[in-house]
């Protein structure tokens, strides 16, 4: 099995031992991304939906180095510290996703590094092209 690292500028460096994504065959899975904007590092955080927002942006960025986007997301695992806020995430994907959505879970936890409120990782399928 070969494993590929993915990485790129556009999106928060790894804040520990671990890669933005890995690729393997025609699967890549997304480290969990939170709303660090990626020059600064700084979480963005004035409001739920701007932190989720720049979450998207992370995670858009991630799938575009991989060669997919967030249309290629098959799975999506989203880690909240309120899950009081399980409505305004779930108006944000009909938002970023198109039906077939991806397939999803959403985990109440205690916290999150660097104070953020929501952590989101996925899965892609990125077909190889045919010759």
């Amino acid at each position: 099995m070969t494993r590929t690292a993915i990485s790129t500028d556009a999106a928060p460096d790894a804040i520990g031992a671990y890669s933005q994504a890995i690729k393997t065959g025609e699967i890549v899975y997304l480290s969990g991304q939170i709303g660090l904007d990626p020059v600064t590092m700084e979480l963005i955080a004035d409001t739920f939906e701007k932190e989720i927002q720049q979450v998207f942006r992370n995670l858009e960025s991630v799938c575009r180095a991989s060669g997919g986007s967030l249309s290629s997301v098959v799975k999506i695992s989203v880690f909240l510290t309120d899950l009081g806020l399980f409505g305004e995430v779930n108006d944000v994907f009909t938002n970023q996703f198109t039906p077939p959505f991806p397939a999803r879970s959403v985990v109440g936890v205690n916290e999150l590094p660097r104070g953020a409120r929501v952590e989101i990782e996925a899965v892609l399928s990125i077909p190889k092209e045919s010759s």
